[in-house]
């Protein structure tokens, strides 16, 4: 099997100790876990359940943030993605295009809630019909490629948290004019399912908050932010060379090593401070819908929430709500273009260019714009998708991080690499109730 060297990340000695400089990856990824499928997740749940599935956004989060900081650590340590790990590592190539194949989907179902998102939020607050609505936003997320490539990965990580602080505003604002119960937060705060229906969104809300394309995006942005370009290889990986004291490292291999656990803690709090921001925002949606439309006719779509939002809240709570939606969309869409190139470039070895991959896989969001799908529901069945993708992210990222030959004395400790394990029985058990109760009409 394939072996991958540890290699050594070139951050720029002067600014290697200023944290804020090194915040950014975990904070682009983080906005996938705020995209539009999120919002109508959440949202439909608060409105239909009330507070029943809380604990699923908070277990989903701290779910999150394991699988974020894996991801992260892939990337710095080794200087490739996931998606180039599990390539080099599937020799056989007709297991590695089904594999390929499974994580497209996930990709494209990406796109579709991304754009859907963006033409709802349109429509909302300009009255724009939903088709065109999809084609602005399908152009705009154009415009904010070419902007990376032109500025580079910190001029587009700016702009994308800026676009983030936009979405925590605009989803938070409800919850401050409009407060939830407190007895029945904590009460949905106890695992518990009622039907077949709240294990379908407890599905779509894990799908949109441990987003497989999140997964393989963060592992990628780590890796082109810290190797910004081919980088020699860092001795010692290979557990038959370590058990060796002959082959200890360098002096200059321990300065790697300590440049890289330097990298690691400063993601930690990258990814602390997106999950943060994520969980908060996505329980503000869903406590949003608990207390303002439960019960409400109507509100279990995004238009009907908006509605009845502005007749509860006022329209500029509405306004907001909208603003927010439309900025889910617009920033998400950059970053799930960015993961289904990496995906296609580590598994297939085909570079297609981004603004041509855009372009293509806008055609299905497209489709179900004009052909009258209901966009939210369409929203939340494109998370299940994502939840059903989940495990094949999710597994390879445990088994790679808990291996010696891959991040030599980084891998995971034990304690972590079970954490990793527990998550994915725990998701694919979810997915296994939820086939299980579809079939049986349970």
């Amino acid at each position: 099997m394939p072996k991958t060297a540890v290699r050594e990340p070139l951050v720029a000695p002067a600014r290697a100790n200023r944290l804020v400089w090194l915040l950014g990856p975990a904070l682009v990824a983080g906005v996938a876990y705020l995209d539009p499928g999120n919002v109508a997740s959440n949202m439909t749940a608060g409105a239909v359940f009330g507070y029943r599935l809380v604990w699923v956004v908070v277990v989903g989060n701290l779910m999150a943030w394991l699988v974020q900081y894996l991801s992260a650590k892939l990337g710095i340590v080794t200087g490739r993605s996931l998606p180039q790990l599990v390539g080099e590592n599937m020799p056989n190539r007709w297991a590695r295009r089904a594999y390929w194949l499974q994580a497209e989907l996930v990709a494209m179902a990406t796109d579709i809630a991304e754009v859907i998102g963006g033409a709802v939020a349109l429509h909302l607050l300009f009255g724009l019909p939903l088709l065109a609505g999809g084609l602005i936003t399908g152009a705009v997320s154009i415009l904010l490629l070419v902007y990376q490539a032109r500025r580079g990965a910190r001029a587009f990580e700016i702009v994308v948290m800026g676009m983030l602080l936009v979405i925590a505003i605009g989803f938070c604002a409800g919850v401050v004019v409009s407060p939830p119960d407190p007895a029945g937060v904590a009460a949905g705060l106890v695992p518990r399912f009622e039907g077949t229906g709240s294990v379908l969104l407890a599905a779509s809300i894990l799908g949109a908050t441990i987003m497989p394309h999140a997964i393989y995006a963060h592992s990628a942005l780590a890796r082109d932010r810290f190797h910004p370009a081919p980088l020699r290889e860092w001795a010692g990986v290979d557990s038959r060379a370590t058990e060796s004291a002959t082959n200890a490292p360098s002096r200059e291999d321990r300065f790697g090593e300590g440049r890289i656990r330097m990298l690691l803690r400063a993601t930690r709090w990258d990814v602390t401070v997106a999950m943060a921001v994520a969980g908060t925002v996505n329980l503000a949606m869903l406590l949003l819908a608990a207390s303002s439309l439960a019960g409400v006719p109507g509100t279990n779509t995004l238009e009907g929430a908006h509605a009845a939002l502005r007749a509860g809240l006022g329209p500029v709570i509405a306004t907001m709500f909208a603003v927010g939606l439309l900025a889910s969309g617009l920033a998400s869409t950059a970053v799930g273009a960015y993961a289904g190139s990496e995906i296609m470039a580590g598994l297939l070895h085909i570079r297609v260019p981004m603004l041509a991959r855009r372009l293509v896989t806008l055609i299905p969001a497209l489709i179900v714009l004009a052909v009258g799908i209901d966009p939210t529901w369409a929203l939340v069945l494109s998370q299940v998708v994502l939840s059903f993708g989940i495990p094949f992210a999710l597994i390879p990222l445990v088994r790679l991080t808990a291996r010696r030959d891959v991040l030599g004395t980084f891998r995971n400790r034990w304690l972590t690499t079970a954490a990793g394990v527990t998550a994915s029985v725990l998701l694919i058990s979810l997915n296994a109730v939820l086939l299980w109760l579809l079939i049986t009409g349970g």
